[in-house]
């Protein structure tokens, strides 16, 4: 338990806004403002683009230039997420401590029994941070300073990242919604999501869901019963609520009350002003409004994290009621394209976040790598600690059923303990050495798959790949497995004294 309390003694402040989280930034020189006038049309996504692949700072664009050639006066945020370092600070973390709030988010999923009084003060820091989740609501709000009940989205500086892109993309909105037959201010009903919305006119929007998420599933049960849903666009939340609307978290948890986990404090919230929801007091920008049961309109095509333009498909159409806002608001943004890009930087860290949740359901995992360059979730490189025959095959059938999420992984890659998940030369000589195409190849057909998967056969279908490289034991084999060299400890220990002796050069 003492590593668990190390991670939740943060060593970085809570960030309770956008603001103090930039300020935080600013004042360790991670934060760049850029006054040139940059056109909002391709032109930002192609510096976000070029500074986080070099690693670099947060950006904010103050003139940034609309289509028509006007230059808003809300300032763009960018590549907020764009170094593990970062994404680590929204959660209130050093990037080393991730692995270790990882395992008290596990505990705190599935805790053990108190073993007596000291085993139930120790835990403090876990039942503080179950109450954190329970929300704290205000009656008037910095992000209802300027309520606007006649918006015209033309007037935010929302970006064309890509030159195929079917028009304006908002990109880094937290769309709030909640079931049918459920109460405002029931909270931990609600769904957070991070899902696109394009500007289709002065105050209406294409949400884009796909069906197997929460916002959609909401929007079904109103549609279910011919009634328009409530829904709020979050623009500019504080960090912990951006990151647990992206966090695969299990159905049945609200990503909003989830959020007060993370950040440390209780989530503040206001009722909107023309929609029945609760929004989060702090953000910049909330957009409000109805989504119809029935009216849809063709969205895209999008440069996605695929590196490629999806196709054009009919969603959800939104109707806007009322823009409300900060007084000076900051627009956050974001673009997706082939990695590296921000989700992808994010996936990379909530690799670790997760693993120990993984493990509690599938003990036998040592390591798990969804590599980045594989779309963060395609594919999967596992280690584990095998114990008997047909061992990584059930690991692989036990990842594709466990999250959503693993349902859209179309390759999964079983390798032994003592091999780096994260190194492909570790990854080839395993392949090379351990696996025989015609036994350790299980192929399955026509599962769940994103239809973003172009190689896909079948939209929403595709086939699955599992790949045993592990060292073949028991009925696995009938044959006497090779030994591995390995040099004997002694040995090791002469060389390193004798290159020590050389001045560190053979």
């Amino acid at each position: 338990m003492g590593a668990l309390l190390d991670a939740i003694h943060r060593h970085l402040p809570v960030f309770p806004t956008l603001r103090a989280f930039l300020d935080w930034a600013g004042a360790g020189r991670d934060l760049v403002r850029i006054a040139e006038p940059v056109a909002t049309r391709e032109q930002i996504t192609a510096v976000q683009m070029k500074v986080l692949r070099a690693g670099g700072p947060v950006l904010r664009f103050d003139a940034p230039v609309l289509p028509d050639g006007r230059t808003s006066s809300v300032p763009v945020i960018t590549n907020l997420f764009g170094t593990r370092r970062r994404v680590a600070a929204g959660l209130g973390l050093l990037p080393e401590q991730v692995a270790d709030f990882g395992e008290f988010l596990a505990e705190l999923r599935t805790p053990a029994p108190v073993d007596g009084m000291r085993d139930a003060w120790s835990r403090w820091p876990m039942l503080k941070a179950a109450l954190s989740t329970r929300p704290k609501i205000l009656r008037k709000a910095p992000v209802q300073e300027v309520v606007d009940t006649t918006p015209d989205l033309g007037s935010l500086p929302v970006q064309t990242c890509w030159p195929g892109d079917g028009g304006p993309l908002i990109t880094w909105s937290v769309v709030l919604t909640r079931p049918h037959g459920s109460e405002a201010q029931a909270v931990a009903r609600y769904n957070a999501g991070v899902y696109r919305a394009q500007v289709l006119g002065r105050d209406h929007l294409i949400l884009r869901w796909l069906a197997q998420r929460g916002g959609a599933a909401h929007h079904r049960s109103w549609a279910r019963a011919g009634e328009k849903m409530p829904v709020a666009i979050v623009l500019g939340a504080d960090p912990a609520t951006l990151l647990a609307a992206t966090l695969p978290l299990p159905e049945t948890v609200s990503e909003l009350t989830f959020s007060g986990v993370l950040r440390g404090a209780r989530t503040e919230l206001v009722a909107a002003r023309t929609v029945p929801l609760m929004v989060p007091a702090h953000a910049e920008l909330v957009l409000e409004g109805w989504v119809s049961p029935t009216e849809t309109a063709p969205e895209g095509p999008f440069g996605d994290h695929t590196g490629y333009y999806n196709a054009v498909e009919p969603f959800p159409v939104m109707q806007v009621t009322a823009l409300t806002h900060r007084s000076q608001p900051l627009y956050l943004s974001t673009s997706t394209g082939r990695p590296p890009d921000e989700p992808s930087v994010i996936a990379e860290v909530f690799n670790d976040l997760v693993l120990p949740v993984i493990r509690q359901q599938i003990p036998e995992i040592s390591d798990l790598w969804l590599p980045p360059a594989a779309c963060s979730y395609r594919i999967a490189v596992v280690s584990i600690d095998k114990r008997y025959p047909g061992q990584a095959r059930r690991v692989m059938m036990a990842l594709w059923g466990m999250l959503p999420q693993f349902s859209y992984t179309k390759m999964i890659l079983v390798v032994d303990k003592e091999l780096d998940v994260r190194k492909w030369d570790d990854i080839a000589w395993a392949l090379a050495t351990r696996m025989d195409p015609g036994r350790d190849v299980m192929m399955l057909d026509r599962t769940p798959m994103d239809y973003l998967d172009f190689a896909s056969p079948l939209e929403g279908l595709a086939g699955k790949i599992g790949i045993d490289a592990t060292t073949k034991i028991g009925t696995e084999t009938a044959r006497e497995w090779g030994r591995e060299i390995a040099m004997s400890p002694e040995a090791e220990a002469f060389a390193d004294r004798l290159i020590a002796g050389l001045g560190g050069a053979p």
